[in-house]
């Protein structure tokens, strides 16, 4: 029997949305007022949902905690408060997208779960506007 755990978080965090090698006329094109050189900022919700075989021993999925606790390490301290473009590594080079943000957050996240797990991440960079990321 399979079941799906999800925990939610929230971290605020300042981004730009530009491409280095193009003209100002074209980010601003393409992106609007989400390429504000003086960034904009966001209170990213996030949702982790992790899927696998109840344990029979424990009744867990995963132990919530634990989930708590890697998305803490993973997520929260590193970008909350943060300005994505600015002091995340993972964005020296890379667009911080709502897509993008959300794979970053997948890559950090799977390396810590159990080989089996399988892991979905929805990232809602507004009520209204969202994305989801497992993996493929």
């Amino acid at each position: 029997m399979r079941v799906t755990v999800s925990r939610k978080a929230h971290f605020n965090a300042a981004h730009r949305l530009y491409r280095k090698d193009w003209s100002d006329e074209k980010n601003d094109e393409v992106f609007g007022k989400c390429n504000n050189p003086n960034f904009h900022g966001h209170n990213y919700e996030l949702i982790v949902s992790v899927t696998d075989e109840i344990d029979k021993e424990t009744g867990y999925v995963i132990d919530i905690k634990v989930l708590k606790d890697i998305i803490k390490e993973e997520i929260e301290d590193a970008f909350d408060h943060k300005n994505l473009n600015l002091e995340v590594s993972e964005f020296k080079n890379l667009n911080p997208t709502a897509e993008n943000i959300a794979v970053v957050i997948y890559n950090k996240i799977k390396p810590r779960l159990k080989f089996s797990n399988h892991l979905e991440v929805t990232l809602y960079e507004t009520p209204r506007n969202f994305v989801s990321y497992s993996g493929q």
